[in-house]
């Protein structure tokens, strides 16, 4: 049934603001030193991470499901799993993303908040690797 409300991808100001975020995200990446143990999964030049990150959103928020048509299902954990990814590593890509959802301009708190639950939730999911002790 179809709903008055925007989408999230609406609310982030449709695929240039959903680029935007991306585009913030990755830049924190690189300027935040408490990003370093996510950024060191990354290659050197993140157009490529930049491009999946912003395919995957468009659908994820409820634009259109652009990763999907170009890579099929995005099937995270299995793409994920060659990667270390710990609690540092989920803790330094929340961060990244917290930081570039609080710059986005326009969003309410409590969408924030909400948007950000959800990306905590799929963060956590992509862990396969045990803390160090």
């Amino acid at each position: 049934m179809p709903s008055d409300e925007p989408t999230p991808f609406e609310t982030l100001g449709g695929a240039e603001g959903v680029r935007a975020l991306v585009d913030r995200f990755y830049d924190l990446m690189d300027e935040l030193a408490e990003a370093r143990t996510i950024r060191a999964l990354h290659p050197p030049d993140l157009a490529e991470s930049r491009e999946k990150l912003y395919l995957f959103l468009s659908g994820w928020t409820g634009g259109p499901p652009l990763y999907l048509e170009k890579h099929g299902h995005p099937r995270l954990r299995a793409r994920h799993l060659p990667f270390p990814i710990d609690t540092a590593a989920r803790d330094a890509w929340i961060l990244c993303m917290e930081r570039a959802l609080e710059e986005h301009p326009g969003l309410d708190g409590v969408f924030r908040q909400t948007l950000l639950g959800a990306f905590f939730q799929t963060a956590d999911f992509m862990r396969n690797r045990e803390d160090a002790e």
